[in-house]
This record gives structure tokens, C-alpha cells and sequence, in this order.
């Protein structure tokens, strides 16, 4: 059973959500989304893992800044099993909130066949595929721009030329990031190899832990932590790692070099003004997680800003700053990345 907060959600009874549809029909049937909105819009989250993990914690972030605005008034779950997620997504859209996140990659099906059944309602969900008329949007982190870049740090700093990397599921969400970090890494380190594993989770850092330190064992020396647990094994054998979506070096200030960052604002904030303004429509938001529209960066070297090489610095910089002139693309690579040696 999931976790509910911020108000706990419950299913309205029967009476009043009968009163609710009266009320739409009075006012013409029309879908909250397709009608201005005024004063504060009721927005929900709907999560399966805890809010501490940090893919979705980058949407719960931006929820709450946008509840501290006083844009929305905002509840959500947690924890939710896939084989719950349908009965949450109803108990919101029921329970009158006009916008939904959440992540719905186990449970498209479901997902989608709940988005048809509450046409008002206007859904916003991370998912592998388009975007479902009229009320279902997607999104993802496409952050494979800065994962670039966090690789050609990596391929400079690794003394052993062998990097581990360890992800959740080997999925497109997951596979593009390691895929371009795995790319930025060669660009400046053509003689680098790659230990890539998965381990069937998207919230188990003691298993990441042991994944990891069986790729320090085998001569990684940098370790890409697509998941929570790595930067731990990374820490006590005294090697180096790589962030994913937020910024650990403050955990990890002799540890963790650089981050791939994912702000989940832009994506956010349009959603809620389109619903607010009555022009919300089904699309795909992937596009405004990339750099030009800053839906992601590259971490602050911090702690080690005197530790990377200047030369290597200099090669980042340029880089980027290449990206963000759209004078460089990073190859968006869905397939399941694969072990070099």
C-alpha cells in the first residue's frame, strides 16, 4: 500500500461526485483543462517509489516550488505498486484534481485506459511512448546532453581506462544517459572499457552497492551511478563516481566528481500554465528536459574544480558550450547499452 500526503486523497462519495458531474454538465461538459482557470489549480503526484528517490524526486521538487508560488495546491502518494497505481490514478481524477503527474512505465495500459475514462482530467506521465489524445501527455529525461559531458570527465579522470556503470532496467529512460556518458568517455578516452550491469530495481541501493563493488574488483576506477547505493561502494573503495539526476558531491565531496542534472520545472511549469489557461492539450514534454530549454545541466565541479585537469576542463566547456549553440547534438542511443570487456 502506497503512502498518501499532503491532505490524503480519498475517494469522494458517490453523492458528491455525482453532484461534481452535474456541475460540469451545467457548465457545458467542458474539461477543466479546457477552460481558463482561476485562483490555485489542484494538482496531484502519483509515485512508485519513495519521493527520496531521485528521478522522482526532481518532479516532487518542482511541485513543491510551484506550491510555494501558490500555483497549485498540491498532494501526492508514494510508494505506490503497480498493481495499485490504477486505483490511485481514479481515486484522483474522482477526487477533482485537474492535473496528474507520475510514471507510469509498468502500467501504460492501465494508465492510458484511465486517462480515457476522465477526459477532464489532464494527465502529465513519464512513459516510453507518445503522447494519447486528449488528455495524456508524456514525458522523459532526455538529459543525455549533459550525461555527454559527464563522460568526458569520466574518460579523463579514470587512471585504470575501465568505468563501471550501474543502472535500474535496462529501459530507453536509462539506456540513452549511459549510452551518450558512455560516448562523451570515449571522445576523450579511446582506449577506455565499460562493466555494465542492471539491477532490476529502481529503489534498491544495497544491491547497487554490491553490484558496484563487483565492478571495483574487476579494475573500475570510475563508477556511473545511475542509481542510489553506487556512490556508497564508490566511497569506501576509494574510487571515483559520477552522478544521475541530482547532485551528490555534497554527500560525497571526495567521491563523486560531476552530475548529469534533470530540473523538472520547465516541463512543470508548462503544464500548470496550460491547464490554467484552458490550452492544455496531449503532448510530448521529453523535449523540454534538454539544456536549451534548462530541463538539465551539468553540475558545478565543486570539490574537485582543482582536482580535474585544466586541459579537460577546457574540452568540457567547449563542449557544452557547443550544445547549448546547437552547433553539437548528443545522439539520443535507446538501445541496451553493452559491456566492453
Amino acid at each position: 500500500m502506497g503512502v498518501f500526503k499532503a491532505g490524503r486523497a480519498i475517494v469522494a462519495p458517490r453523492r458528491a461526485v455525482l453532484r461534481a458531474a452535474a456541475a460540469m454538465a451545467v457548465a457545458g461538459a467542458l474539461p477543466a483543462w479546457a477552460q481558463s482557470v482561476k485562483g490555485k489549480l489542484k494538482v496531484a503526484g502519483i509515485y512508485t517509489v519513495p519521493v527520496e528517490q531521485q528521478w522522482v524526486g526532481r518532479i516532487h521538487t518542482a511541485l513543491k516550488a510551484a506550491e510555494a508560488r501558490g500555483d497549485i495546491d498540491y498532494v501526492w502518494a508514494e510508494s505506490i505498486a503497480n498493481t495499485d497505481y490504477e486505483r490511485v490514478m481514479r481515486q484522483y481524477a474522482e477526487g477533482g484534481q485537474q492535473l496528474v503527474f507520475g510514471e507510469v512505465f509498468g502500467v501504460e495500459r492501465a494508465a492510458r485506459t484511465v486517462a480515457k475514462d476522465y477526459p477532464k482530467t489532464a494527465f502529465v506521465m513519464g512513459s516510453s511512448f507518445k503522447p494519447q489524445e486528449p488528455n495524456f501527455s508524456v514525458f522523459d529525461n532526455y538529459i543525455q546532453e549533459p550525461a555527454y559531458l559527464t563522460g568526458m570527465i569520466a574518460g579523463g579522470m579514470t587512471k585504470s581506462n575501465i568505468i563501471g556503470m550501474v543502472g535500474g532496467y535496462p529501459i530507453p529512460e536509462v539506456n540513452r544517459l549511459m549510452n551518450a556518458f558512455m560516448e562523451g568517455a570515449k571522445e576523450v578516452n579511446p582506449q577506455v572499457k565499460f562493466l555494465v550491469g542492471f539491477i532490476g530495481s529502481w529503489f534498491d541501493p544495497p544491491k547497487a552497492k554490491e553490484a558496484a563493488f563487483a565492478m571495483i574488483d574487476r579494475g573500475a576506477d570510475v563508477m556511473y551511478a545511475e542509481r542510489f547505493g553506487v556512490s556508497d561502494a564508490a566511497k569506501e573503495r576509494k574510487v571515483l563516481a559520477i552522478g544521475n539526476v541530482i547532485n551528490t558531491q555534497p554527500q560525497y565531496p571526495d567521491t563523486v566528481v560531476a552530475s548529469a542534472l534533470w530540473h523538472m520545472e520547465p516541463t512543470v511549469d508548462r503544464a500548470i500554465a496550460a491547464v490554467k489557461a484552458g490550452t492544455y492539450k496531449a503532448e510530448d514534454y521529453g523535449p523540454y528536459s534538454r539544456m536549451e530549454y534548462k530541463g538539465s545541466s551539468l553540475a558545478p565541479l565543486g570539490t574537485f574544480e582543482s582536482k580535474v585537469p585544466e586541459a579537460l576542463k577546457e574540452k568540457v566547456k567547449a563542449r557544452e558550450q557547443e550544445i547549448l549553440a546547437g552547433k553539437f547534438t548528443v545522439k539520443v542511443n535507446d538501445a541496451e547499452p553493452k559491456a566492453t570487456m
